[in-house]
């Protein structure tokens, strides 16, 4: 309880510490939250088939989940590409700390293999999760994230509503930071970088 309550002070002192920084300094981009959210433990099933929850499976320092899916016409591919060139920019040390999860919003045509094929376009380390769409809206509320299936396209197929933001878990298993869909592959890295405690 000491260690998460610790991790989880540091991560929101560092980033509060960003915020204000002026000058030629480097701000911090993302969205540090008054009271953190708390990612709900419900187990999906990741891309080798296997159960998978975000508090019980995860062991990086640093745990970025995106909600999208891989029929998504622009906002998801964005986001993506940003992460996957985010991580690239970091160094060794930074790398090993941190783990970015897909977690699809659209479970009917994203199975694990689709979910594989999708994330190794972007990063091969790239972890996907999909299950029942009911536990998949119960993992998103947790943290804020609303999802829905959306109206039918003239194409036969169908938009799925969900919200963009990108969070960082803990290893307190809580949401301290979010980032919004317009945040660039450099601004990630840098606060990325000073969550770690690099800066």
């Amino acid at each position: 309880m000491n260690l998460r309550s610790t991790l989880v002070a540091g991560l929101a002192a560092a980033a509060l510490l960003l915020s204000g920084c002026g000058g030629g300094g480097q701000k911090f981009t993302g969205v540090v939250l008054d009271q953190p959210y708390r990612i709900d433990g419900t187990a999906l099933t990741d891309t080798d088939g296997q159960s998978y929850s975000l508090t019980q499976d995860t062991d990086a320092r640093l745990t970025l989940v995106f909600f999208g899916y891989t029929h998504c016409p622009d906002i998801c591919g964005i986001v993506m590409s940003s992460l996957a060139s985010a991580v690239t920019r970091l160094d060794d040390a930074d790398r090993k700390q941190v783990q970015v999860v897909f977690v699809t919003t659209d479970p009917a045509r994203d199975d694990p293999q689709t979910l594989r094929h999708y994330l190794d376009s972007y990063n091969p380390d790239f972890l996907g999760l999909t299950g029942s769409l009911k536990d998949i809206v119960t993992v998103g509320d947790s943290v804020h994230v609303p999802i829905e299936k959306g109206q039918k396209l003239p194409s036969g197929g169908y938009e799925v509503v969900h919200g963009t933001t990108v969070v960082a878990i803990d290893h307190g298993d809580e949401v301290p930071v979010v980032w919004t869909e317009g945040t660039s592959a450099a601004q990630y890295a840098a606060d990325i970088h000073s969550l770690l405690g690099k800066a």
